[in-house]
């Protein structure tokens, strides 16, 4: 009887398995990120469920109520560049540190002196700004310890720190309704610290730090198409989110006259939804392609956002249709962030403050357009359409580039999807 030959012949040479993802980088480093992201994110948009109750006492319209909520968001995206270009020339944990400072010793002057004005949460939305510009800090903070084909996931993980926004929705009308708003300006500085200190004493800054450059050098990746499209990109999908993070609360106040506690319960299931998947999106870019996964983002993005623009007649069918779009537009954060260390390896720390700054203007667009909206035309569903046709636009210039993408640096030499 003939023997079966080995299809495995034990003299070839084996692929030696990759390292799996925890097994690499530094997760202390991951977990400091997270915590430090997840508490700026939470004051990052402390003003949007506190808004019902700040417009109210400073007997604000809805323009100016908009605009008191989308401040920070734009302030946020401003800061990232220079958070950027200091996390390449100081270091992600210097820079992080720095940043915490500011926001908690703003917060307490906040809190002691009093906001009493429109002009007091304008100043007040400049401060918050620089907590979100935290995003500057924690994402190249942690996906610089992981090789390329780990990067989604981490990033991802780090970025699911905007689950803090869900931490502001939940308890902010809480303590406000028992102690004040003005007084949550206070409270939410002892977390911070905490925090703060945590993050001094497990985050370290990675290895191989790109040479410092000069203030021009930072902004060359801005000479290239590829810059501008994932700018583009994240404006929908981060503006979506933090857009709406900033907005549901005001919503459901005034279009289902809900209390701003059960308010904040439907927002922080909103936002919760979208932070939950963004490792998601990242992972599944790893898998099947960052430009394939936004494809199907962006689809899904806006045909809630159209269904959302009709005025949904119940709380629950509205809700649902929130989730939706907040799960696709979370799952596109970690998608984005998928390919952009792919593209720019070395400019990691200045193309996330670019991609941030262009989130964050996205969700100042897409809040402040509500309060004017509202303001205008006494319906939020002019801000809705205009930005679900954004959506649309980004579903049309991803499928348009991924070809390209894919000829020119779409596959590398670990064979990480594009």
């Amino acid at each position: 009887m003939t023997a079966t030959p080995n299809p495995f012949p034990s003299h070839l040479p084996r692929r030696p398995a990759r390292p799996g993802f925890w097994s690499t980088g530094h997760r202390p480093t991951l977990f400091a990120a997270f915590l430090y992201f997840d508490l700026a994110f939470m004051v990052w948009v402390l003003l949007g469920p506190l808004a019902p109750d700040i417009a109210r006492e400073l007997g604000l319209d809805p323009a100016r109520t908009g605009l008191m909520v989308a401040l920070p968001t734009l302030a946020g995206a401003m800061l990232r560049i220079l958070l950027g270009l200091l996390v390449d020339r100081i270091g992600p944990k210097l820079t992080g540190t720095i940043a915490q400072i500011v926001v908690i010793l703003g917060l307490g002057a906040a809190w002691a002196i009093g906001v009493r004005s429109f002009g007091g949460t304008i100043a007040l939305g400049l401060v918050l700004g620089v907590a979100g510009a935290s995003f500057a800090v924690a994402l190249p903070l942690a996906s610089r310890w992981y090789p390329p084909e780990h990067q989604g996931k981490a990033m991802g993980i780090a970025g699911m720190g905007n689950s803090g926004t869900v931490l502001a929705a939940l308890f902010a009308p809480m303590l406000a309704a028992a102690f004040g708003w003005n007084a949550v300006l206070g409270l939410v500085t002892l977390p911070l610290t905490l925090v703060l200190l945590l993050y001094l004493f497990l985050a370290r800054d990675p290895p191989g730090r790109p040479p410092a450059r000069s203030p021009a050098g930072y902004l060359a990746p801005l000479r290239t198409r590829d810059a501008w499209w994932f700018m583009f990109l994240y404006g929908v999908t981060f503006g979506g989110f933090s857009g709406l993070a900033a907005s549901l609360s005001l919503y459901f106040t005034d279009r289902f006259a809900l209390s701003t506690v059960a308010a904040g319960y439907c927002t922080a299931a909103c936002v919760f939804a979208g932070s939950l998947v963004r490792p998601i999106g990242g992972a599944l870019a790893d898998r099947f392609g960052g430009a394939g996964t936004l494809s199907l983002v962006y689809l899904v993005a806006a045909i809630a956002l159209i269904g959302i623009s009709f005025g949904p007649a119940t709380v629950p069918a509205a809700l649902a249709l929130f989730v939706l779009a907040m799960l696709a537009l979370g799952a596109g954060n970690g998608a984005v962030f998928q390919l952009v260390p792919q593209r720019f390896p070395g400019e990691i720390g200045v193309m996330t403050g670019l991609v941030g700054m262009a989130g964050g203007v996205g969700g100042f667009y897409l809040a402040s357009s509500l309060g004017f909206a509202r303001q205008a035309v006494g319906s939020y569903q002019p801000g809705f359409l205009i930005f679900a046709a954004l959506a649309v636009i980004a579903l049309a210039g991803v499928n348009r580039v991924k070809r390209r993408w894919r000829s020119s640096w779409g596959l590398d030499a670990k064979g990480v999807r594009i």
